[in-house]
């Protein structure tokens, strides 16, 4: 054993940190003790944790029921991780993730959503409330919906989010509601049927459903409604390698797509360091901040890969001169214009709620009223049409 190893695991029992067998925990020499909460915060035997911006917040539990490998999380008050491998994603409290898990990088789940056995994310957002089933893969997607976990989004069992293309590219990120409107938490449920998918980038409206085994190809933006989507007939067709099709409409989704994250940063930098209470839940807010930041910078790289392919096959030049606009707005410090004096407004006015109501981030939204909320969502979606119609095509 490295003693190094014996020496943090030593300094997190001493601080109350619960290892019902310790010798069968691994903690990382890079572990930070200091990012560790004390406070009801247990790790059972099989469990690994690792890397220097790993960050555990009171009533946390790791690996009840199989063992968990942590790198570089960060998990907010009474997360339950029963299970698997959990790499650089961010939990906000009280989420619960089932066994078998394989999270990767850029994932975000907000407070109370979760998911059940065998899910992998990657690059994958998801607002309060929304629970996944099992046995499901929903990497590059955005989703929000719901007031509650009794009026929540979801997605069904053995569903897929069809995330790679036949040309070798991700430019395929999909967004289940929006931004401007799911951060107030007063929207429809989405519900996307097991044994069903998504291939990306769509765009679903809030309050739609998808009928259980359907696989969904087209945009259905309107509010309420039911997706039914057939199955394709059985045909063998000519193919031509390297193909695209439909160039024009993913590079704006893509557009749009970066344009909402552009937003959710705006709320991410302004709104939610109002909700800090000590020095734990403010690491928490700087790593979200990274993560997000990160997830832009990924969808940026996944674009310019696309458009990569194009130059090679002669597309789409407009699309080419568009990236080079796309690289310079991105490179740009993207915060300096976000903070109009219409979001001003709304975060001196949710300021004065978190004050009044313990920084509880759940309540405080909840109590918004219709004005207020009008005003938030303004400032957001400003922040995302402005950005979109600059940018596309």
């Amino acid at each position: 054993m490295n003693p190094n190893d014996h020496t943090i695991k030593d300094k997190l029992l001493a601080k109350g940190v619960a290892m019902p067998n310790p010798d069968s925990v691994y903690i990382a020499d890079d572990v930070d003790p200091e990012r560790i909460s004390g406070d009801e915060v247990t790790i059972f035997a099989g469990s690994k944790i690792v890397g220097k911006n790993t960050l555990i917040l009171p009533g946390t539990t790791i690996g009840y029921e199989a063992p968990v490998t942590m790198e570089n999380c960060l998990a907010g008050k009474n997360v339950r991780l029963n299970g698997g491998y959990f790499q650089e994603a961010v939990f906000l409290g009280d989420n619960v993730f089932g066994s078998n898990a394989h999270v990767r990088s850029g994932t975000i789940l907000e407070e109370q959503a979760g998911a059940a056995h065998t899910v992998g994310l990657k690059q994958t957002i998801l607002f309060p409330f929304v629970t996944l089933g099992s046995l499901i893969n929903f990497c590059d997607c955005f989703m929000a919906g719901g007031t509650s976990r009794k009026d929540h989004s979801e997605v069904g069992s053995s569903f897929v989010h069809f995330n790679y293309t036949p040309n070798q590219d991700k430019a395929t990120a999909s967004m289940m509601g929006n931004v401007h409107q799911g951060v107030m938490l007063d929207q429809h449920p989405i519900f996307l049927g097991g044994q069903g998918g998504l291939v990306g980038p769509v765009r679903i409206g809030f309050g739609c459903l998808t009928g259980a085994g359907s696989i969904v190809r087209k945009d259905e933006e309107r509010y309420d409604r039911m997706i039914l989507a057939a199955g394709t007939k059985s045909v063998s067709l000519p193919r031509r390698p390297g193909l695209h099709t439909g160039t024009v409409r993913i590079f704006n989704h893509n557009i749009r797509y970066i344009a909402s994250l552009t937003a959710l940063g705006a709320w991410y930098m302004h709104v939610r360091p109002l909700f800090v209470k000590d020095d734990l839940s403010k690491k928490l807010v700087s790593g979200l901040q990274k993560t997000l930041a990160g997830c832009i910078q990924e969808r940026i790289r996944q674009l310019e890969k696309f458009c990569d392919t194009l130059r090679a096959s002669k597309a789409c030049e407009r699309m080419l001169f568009k990236m080079e606009a796309v690289r310079k707005q991105f490179d740009a410090d993207m915060d300096q214009n976000c903070l109009t004096s219409q979001g001003q407004t709304f975060v001196t006015q949710i300021s004065v709620l978190a004050a009044e109501n313990k920084k509880d981030y759940i309540s405080v939204i909840r109590k918004l009223d219709a004005k207020t909320k009008s005003l938030g969502s303004g400032w957001l979606h400003n922040i995302e049409t402005s950005l979109s119609e600059q940018l596309k095509i």
